[in-house]
């Protein structure tokens, strides 16, 4: 690795741009550029480093990212590599762990589900999976959603009755269940079918998520046949409704004459929005699309846009075998290569296609338009949100980034705090925070709230976040006095406190709003477009509370309350519940029959006793 300044290990020395370019070789690899806090503001591939490091510093005009970035380079990192693959797949890597602010970055980083089955296993089983570790058996996708892999479930469930019941479940049934009393499963686990004929279902559902669905119809016109000749017409006829249903939905699918597995990618600018729309096919059918908003700079072009997302969405996922594109981009051959090293086979990236291929490229072109034309109506509707919300307040300027706290628990227990953060465009998911509460009075809401806001605001002195230009609270008045002496305490300044309480019969629309230190209620019609934004985030804060509060309470119902006794590992916990055969006697038990338990000490066993008999 080659830093820019001349002395290494301290990264405020002064820049030396030449020094680090005339010490840089005509060979592949990964620049870093950090700001003056040591982060990475930017990483980029090379194929020559010494001509594309010295690019940046030749005093050359660059667009206003270019320049912006520069103005804040103290120090480049470079890591030299064998080939311009291992560049491609180290730059992948780098902006992933440190998301650079000047990076093209797609948001999306979810795992995709695929249809597995567990072909070790002597009646297999069909079920969802995403891919996040290596997992024994055969795997299809990955599809675009879940709702598109339950889907894909449900035909083969109708199908080919191959079951999708967890194994302990299976493992342990001593009669069929519902699902074979309404004819879609065979119910291997009592031994209703043979294993032979279960493996020839098994078989044919391979076939048909491999795209041969011909095939299978083939095999089960000679089984039909079959079945006659031998004169067992009950089973033909089983056979004839299971073609006409492969059939029926054969006819079903958007697309029936494309082969093999391809993925259509379409790009479209539409205003400040960029989206990339993606068309997966898979064994000739489309399986459905999905829709990508790439975090980007108003001077980036589309082929870097192109470049970047076909780098981060495929490098975690299985390429198909061709990727039809509707930008051009650079690096196409080098990121075949990676993508092909990963997957094993050959994968081609496409821009000029003809016939269907052309048709799907412009659907996917058409999806794109239209889903940015849906983003840019929405992101003008939050901005005059924010816009009458800023002139409601009497702010200076409009407000850009709000922050909602709301507390949820169950009769004081599993009390958990929610933070959501809204933007100029909307929810920003990566800021949303939770806090555990603990050590206040059961049921306090004022001091949870006071515990939450202190916690979360107590870190902005660190920069580790922005301050909000508005701050607002699910509650009354005693809410806000509490968020103001928080906020008060901690010596910030230039943030806007607003509560919004439930109002009469807790209808939406009545609520009651008070704004700042004086507590000045104001009164807002139905249909404020203000008191629409503020509902909108209170409502997100009130959901993502909720949701770490019935986390939390689940996790605490199925964990048992020896796990809270301080210096009771898991192999004490084990032999106390053997000892006592379980918890309700552990709870009864003396001291002097607590210490008996191998393990146990007199000053565990008082602890134990002392933990059920507090009260």
């Amino acid at each position: 690795m080659i830093k820019g300044s001349k002395k290494e290990a301290n990264i405020t020395n002064s820049f030396d741009s030449q020094f680090l370019v005339s010490n840089l070789a005509h060979r592949p690899g990964v620049y870093s550029m950090l700001n003056n806090k040591g982060e990475v503001i930017y990483v980029g591939k090379a194929k020559d480093l010494k001509r594309r490091v010295g690019s940046y510093f030749q005093g050359r005009a660059h667009n206003t990212k270019t320049m912006a970035m520069l103005k804040q380079v103290i120090d480049v990192d470079v890591t030299v590599t064998r080939t311009e693959t291992e560049a491609l797949l180290l730059e992948y890597n780098l902006i992933k762990r440190h998301k650079p602010r000047f990076n093209i970055l797609l948001r999306d980083d979810k795992s995709y589900p695929y249809i597995h089955i567990n072909t070790d296993h002597k009646f297999p089983r069909l079920t969802t999976y995403r891919r996040k570790r290596k997992k024994n058996g055969r795997s299809f996708g990955p599809y675009p959603s879940a709702a598109a892999v339950r889907e894909a479930l449900n035909q083969l469930q109708k199908l080919f009755k191959v079951r999708q019941c967890e194994d302990n479940y299976f493992s342990n049934r001593s009669r069929p269940c519902l699902q074979y009393q309404i004819n879609r499963c065979t119910a291997p686990c009592v031994g209703l079918i043979s294993s032979n004929e279960y493996q020839r279902d098994v078989e044919h559902t391979l076939m048909y998520l491999q795209g041969n669905g011909s095939v299978v119809t083939e095999k089960l016109v000679q089984s039909m046949e079959k079945a006659s000749e031998q004169l067992d017409f009950e089973r033909a006829a089983q056979i004839r409704d299971q073609i006409s249903r492969l059939k029926e939905i054969e006819t079903q699918q958007l697309v029936t004459v494309a082969t093999g597995n391809f993925d259509v990618i379409g790009l479209v600018f539409k205003g400040n929005i960029c989206c990339i729309s993606v068309l997966s096919f898979r064994g000739g059918r489309l399986l459905g699309s999905r829709s990508y908003f790439p975090r980007f700079f108003q001077e980036s072009r589309g082929d870097e846009i192109m470049r970047a997302f076909l780098i981060q969405y495929y490098t975690e996922r299985h390429a198909p075998k061709e990727i039809i594109i509707s930008e051009t981009t650079s690096d196409c051959k080098a990121i075949s290569e990676l993508l092909s090293l990963q997957v094993n086979y050959s994968v081609q990236i496409k821009t000029r296609v003809r016939g269907d291929r052309a048709r799907w490229l412009e659907m996917a072109i058409t999806n794109a338009d239209q889903a940015a034309g849906v983003k840019e109506n929405a992101v003008i509707g939050v901005q005059d949100q924010y816009k009458a919300l800023g002139k409601l307040l009497n702010l200076e300027r409009q407000p850009s980034r709000l922050e909602c706290f709301d507390i949820s628990h169950l009769s004081g227990k599993s009390t958990v705090a929610s933070c959501v953060v809204f933007g100029p465009n909307g929810p920003l998911t990566s800021d949303y925070r939770r806090f555990n509460i603990g050590n206040i009075e059961p049921g306090d809401d004022y001091a949870a709230m006071a515990q939450a806001i202190e916690r979360r605001y107590s870190r902005i002195k660190n920069d580790e976040f922005p301050l909000p230009d508005i701050l607002i609270v699910d509650g009354g008045l005693g809410q806000l006095n509490v968020a103001d002496n928080v906020i008060k305490s901690l010596g910030l300044q230039g943030v806007n406190l607003v509560a919004v309480a439930k109002g009469h019969g807790r209808k939406l629309g009545r609520e009651r709003i008070f704004l700042g230190s004086d507590k000045i209620e104001l009164k807002l019609s139905s249909n404020s477009t203000a008191l629409h934004l503020i509902q909108k985030i209170r409502d997100e804060a009130h959901r993502f509370a909720v949701a770490g509060h019935r986390a939390r309470r689940n996790k605490r119902q199925y964990s048992s309350v020896l796990e809270e006794i301080k210096g009771l590992g898991p192999k004490r916990r084990r032999e106390l519940l053997r000892s006592f055969g379980g918890l309700h006697a552990v709870s009864k038990a003396s001291v002097d029959d607590l210490i008996k338990v191998k393990g146990i000490s007199s000053r565990l066993g008082r602890l134990i006793y002392s933990h059920f008999h507090s009260d």
